[in-house]
């Protein structure tokens, strides 16, 4: 069941965000390389006081001894949102959590992480989308991927129905 984008992005960051949805599991992982490729040292995966990497011990710690293709096949669960060990690890995590797996992954992609093939050929529904994250602002760029982190996993856990969808305000 896909998760409803934030109410907190500007519409250049919504439309940035789904541009980015409708691309397939690979080109999203790619594309993923490709901003923290980018970004570089810029990206931090959130001030330390918010993110608890201990609370990631399956996806910080048990990850990085799995085999390059299973890491591959839980990076596809988890952008697809399946439900399955990883996937559900990274979806009970908070949004700065997953930020800080993907920050922590990509500091490791070609070491302990699984690397982008170097024959890997970008189809034409990634350029796009690069080009309008690249027009954004940085925190911009930071909103589109914190959204982008918080959209993949599963969870059985249902957002709470805001009080312009129910017409109610909450009471004590």
């Amino acid at each position: 069941m896909p998760k409803q984008p934030t109410e907190l992005l500007s519409a250049a960051t919504q439309s940035t965000y789904a541009t980015y949805s409708k691309l397939g599991i690979d080109e999203k992982l790619a594309l993923l390389y490709w901003i923290y490729a980018a970004m570089g040292d810029q990206i931090t995966p959130a001030a330390p006081t918010a993110a608890e990497p201990n609370l990631a011990p399956v996806l910080l710690g048990d990850f990085y001894s799995i085999a390059p293709e299973d890491q591959l096949a839980a990076m596809r669960q988890i952008a697809a949102g399946e439900d399955t060990e990883y996937s559900r690890a990274y979806g009970s995590l908070t949004p700065n959590n997953k930020l800080l797996v993907w920050f922590a992954w990509a500091q490791a992609m070609g070491n302990t992480v699984v690397d982008l093939p170097d024959d890997y050929e970008p189809t034409s529904a990634i350029s796009p989308v690069l080009e309008q994250i690249e027009q954004l602002d940085f925190q911009e760029q930071i909103s589109v991927l914190r959204e982008v982190a918080n959209q993949m996993g599963y969870s059985q856990v249902q957002p709470i129905p805001t009080q312009a969808e129910t017409g109610k305000t909450a009471s004590l």
